[in-house]
């Protein structure tokens, strides 16, 4: 407006000025919690260059809580609590939470695997509510994760209505994104029409050999739905890798009860058996991603006291021993309490293009900042799509590549004046090069910020220039990044 005044002016001359980008899905809920606590020199915690991965990039907003994992209720009591703890160390940039429903799962019902009683259902319903009406941007499941994946249809469907009472949208990483893929999606859209809630799928793809080419089938169903009227979004990430656990490699009865019964059970030679068979033979129901593909297409990503692991496969790593691949992973877990990420190279540039270049699909990394080599998506993606899908490939143009990573996350997930450039509107900015920007992460070295951004404003306050963080813009308690309650 004409009463505002500057500290600084920019010449930005021959530079696109866009709103800060809105990384619509992300595992980045404690990230600077983490990084702070590394401090301390604490074993496999974060550095702030995985902190600050997503910034120089040029992202303002970053939507967490997804695939059915949030830190409310559990190791924070809800968004307020996550909040104060985030102003208090000081953010680089914003972040906004769905509330997962696989964490509800867990403090009502527990890690069973088996039905929720009505009872439960109206627990976890209340708890649903709470974190809506206290700011939570939407309702988000993981139905190939354990406890989330124990749930039947029903159960989803009656959490969701309470999203659809709110407003706000049903976020869910399929039941299967592999050989049953279509099945998974009718699934969600069942959900979605039955509870009244906008359907959007998280990080679509069809993955597997039995899968690929299936975009063609799944995006006319979403592209068809929509024009009939129904509000249905995904967001996508540009690679044709995806990321994960390890534990997410075993079939669910694995998980019963828990982490800790999950390594109970990798220290039987006879359940060690059993799991072989249900990757060799399938389980009904279940995504079974080696069996889609193989041990030869899932490389160690994350693994703190196996550094020496990290950048190989399994089957590398299961033939330089000597051993089993299944006997290599139940070791591996063993050594490393459950928590080791991998990298699975499992879909199809074609299907990753056709994601990409759909209206209502947008961009979000998928991030998941750990240790290690994590995937290069997290410091990537944003420049990648810029650069590489809309200036070299020409999958599209400038204009629609920055709507899908400013404006239209900010309207699926509620994020009122983000997202646009006018006056009133918050003062999240990112400036960038269109001829220079481009992504450097690799698999070998996934933490190399990328070319071409400028100048990153957050809340009105520079907190990047020329790729560079400016520290003391982020000091402790002084960051402009705020939790964000919508």
């Amino acid at each position: 407006g004409s009463g505002a005044s500057a500290t600084e002016v920019v010449d930005v001359s021959g530079l696109v000025v866009a709103p800060g980008f809105i990384d619509a899905h992300t595992h980045s809920d404690t990230a600077a919690i983490d990084a702070v606590d590394a401090v301390d020199g604490a074993e496999g915690r974060l550095d702030t260059a995985q902190v600050f991965a997503s910034v120089v990039q040029g992202v303002t907003t970053e939507i967490a809580g997804n695939c059915g994992h949030s830190v409310f209720p559990g190791r924070y009591s809800g968004l307020a609590a996550l909040g104060r703890v985030h102003s208090a160390i000081g953010r680089v940039n914003h972040l906004a939470s769905l509330i997962g429903h696989g964490t509800v799962r867990a403090a009502v019902v527990g890690y069973s695997a088996r039905a929720a009683s009505a009872s439960e259902i109206t627990r976890m319903a209340a708890v649903v509510d709470e974190a809506l009406a206290a700011g939570a941007v939407g309702f988000s499941t993981g139905l190939i994760y354990t406890p989330g994946s124990y749930a039947d249809t029903a159960e989803v469907t009656a959490l969701a209505r309470v999203a659809a009472r709110h407003g706000k949208p049903y976020v869910t990483h399929l039941r299967d994104e592999m050989a049953g893929v279509e099945g998974a999606l009718e699934e969600a859209i069942a959900i979605a029409r039955n509870s009244g809630a906008a359907l959007h799928v998280s990080h679509h793809k069809t993955a597997g050999k039995f899968a690929w080419g299936r975009t063609e089938v799944t995006l006319a169903r979403l592209a068809g739905l929509r024009d009939a009227g129904m509000d249905v979004t995904c967001d996508v990430y540009p690679y044709t890798a995806g990321s994960t656990g390890l534990g997410a490699m075993l079939p669910p009865w694995a998980h019963d009860g828990g982490p800790a019964r999950l390594l109970a059970r990798l220290r039987e030679a006879g359940q060690r058996d059993l799991l072989r068979k249900a990757i060799a033979e399938g389980v009904p129901g279940w995504e079974n991603t080696v069996g889609n593909g193989g041990w030869d297409r899932i490389v160690v990503a994350g693994a703190p006291r196996h550094a020496g692991y990290q950048g190989r496969t399994i089957a590398d790593l299961a033939g330089a021993a000597g051993v089993d691949a299944l006997d290599l992973v139940a070791e591996l877990l063993l050594a490393e309490d459950g928590d080791v990420t991998i990298i699975s190279h499992s879909m199809r540039e074609d299907d990753v293009r056709r994601v990409l270049a759909a209206p209502f699909a947008m961009i979000g990394s998928d991030g998941v900042p750990k240790p290690g080599l994590p995937h290069p998506r997290w410091a990537g993606s944003f420049a990648r799509v810029l650069g590489h899908y809309a200036r070299e490939e020409g999958l599209f143009g400038l204009p629609e590549a920055v709507r899908k990573m400013t404006g239209a996350p900010a309207a699926r997930f509620g994020l009122t004046d983000r997202g646009v450039l006018r006056d009133g509107a918050h003062a999240d900015l990112v400036v960038f090069d269109a001829a220079r920007i481009s992504d450097r992460a690799t698999f070998a070295e996934p933490l190399l910020p990328p070319t071409g951004v400028r100048l990153v404003v957050v809340g009105g306050a520079v907190v990047v220039r020329d790729g560079t963080v400016l520290r003391d813009r982020v000091a402790t308690g002084a960051g402009p990044g705020r939790v964000l309650a919508c």
